[in-house]
């Protein structure tokens, strides 16, 4: 998704994919399979450009040490990135910057867990995404589930962080671009919901939040951003609590699920802005388009039902012309993510309906239907 603003911009690209003909290997043509864990495939792909950049976060930090050894610009850096790369690191940075935060420990016997307290969610320091390396503990009697995580954190030397299972009304997500002169611009602060861990659906702005909530949820970012000297798009995770407080609940690096509503709802899309940035070019408005946009994520449906994906184009257009779809050419697996749609307006309500109405289509839910 960064390869279209980037033809723009004329921006060449080139890519590290790690098999051909994946999503990102269909848009971008200069590009070299290999494995983002060898450091000789890293010093190959970054051979002669000026700025190297992720979509996702697990390039080996000491590799990203070797590259800036040898003269490249590693946007963000191995100091910024190993934040989102390590979720204890992470907690001990931030309590150090006196960031709200869950209550969280390193636990790496069933007694830690069991001093901790339940209910706690535990989850791998490195690895882990959408739902996978997390394990609820929410009883006593769950306790015996914390054997499996704990036994592998052992044999494999990833650390384990427990958590408090925090009493929230609704996730939010605080993205903001920094580039490294250290121009910032912070987008509407989201709602998103999740389902089995996978983010399914994004509101922006999120509806009926405090305004003074927001405020704060937007300069958290910004002050991460700062203190970690992120350059790029940073995505704040973050709990609103029942309480009322906002809680940091994960960082993320790069262009995040919670922003792709900006491909059509924002002035400058998430990928632009990561592109300007990381090239220190001047950042574009943030600003919303309209008073809502609506994103809900296509999911891979029924097995029976792979390989329908394309047939809800012209449902879904004719019903709808203002509804931006986007899919991502990867291969059909149910729940997977493998597409969005993006619905904005005037009426949240309408949007909602648009957006969820056309992602059921598209996963296959919907499409016996007669209109």
């Amino acid at each position: 998704m960064m390869a279209e603003p980037a033809a723009a911009l004329g921006i060449p690209l080139r890519l590290l994919a790690e098999a051909e003909g994946v999503s990102a290997a269909q848009v971008i043509v200069d590009q070299i399979v290999g494995d983002h864990t060898d450091l000789a495939d890293l010093r190959a792909v970054t051979a002669g450009a000026r700025v190297v950049t992720f979509d996702h976060e697990h390039v080996p930090t000491d590799h990203l040490r070797a590259l800036v050894a040898d003269g490249v610009a590693v946007r963000p850096g191995p100091d910024a990135l190993v934040h989102a790369q390590d979720k204890g690191v992470m907690r001990e940075r931030l309590a150090a910057l006196g960031v709200p935060c869950p209550r969280n420990a390193i636990v790496s016997t069933l007694a830690d867990v069991e001093a901790f307290g339940v209910p706690c969610v535990l989850k791998t320091t490195r690895g882990g995404y959408d739902g996978k390396g997390v394990w609820f503990v929410r009883t006593a009697a769950d306790l015996a589930k914390a054997e499996e995580p704990l036994r592998v954190a052992a044999e494999t030397g990833v650390r384990l962080l427990a958590e408090e299972l925090v009493d929230h009304r609704r996730e939010l997500s605080a993205l903001v671009a920094r580039s490294p002169s250290g121009q910032a611009a912070a987008y509407p602060v989201v709602a998103s919901t999740q389902l089995d861990g996978i983010c399914h659906e994004v509101v922006a702005p999120a509806p009926d939040l405090d305004p003074d909530l927001a405020v704060q949820a937007q300069q958290l970012a910004l002050t991460i951003a700062g203190e970690l000297d992120v350059t790029g798009m940073l995505a704040v995770e973050l709990f609103e609590t029942s309480d009322g407080r906002i809680l940091v609940n994960e960082l993320a690096m790069r262009p995040h699920n919670t922003g792709h509503w900006t491909q059509d709802g924002a002035v400058t899309s998430q990928f632009e802005n990561h592109l300007r940035a990381v090239l220190d070019l001047p950042l574009g408005s943030p600003a919303a388009r309209t008073p809502w946009t609506v994103m809900v994520n296509i999911l891979g449906g029924p097995r029976e039902q792979v390989g329908r994906l394309y047939d809800g184009y012209p449902h879904a257009m004719a019903r709808d012309p203002h509804l931006r779809v986007h899919l991502y050419g990867k291969d059909l697996r149910p729940g997977r993510k493998v597409g969005h749609v993006n619905a904005y307006g005037d009426d949240l309500d309408d949007c909602l309906e648009r957006a969820r109405h056309a992602a059921a289509w598209f996963r296959g839910d919907l499409g016996d239907e007669s209109e």
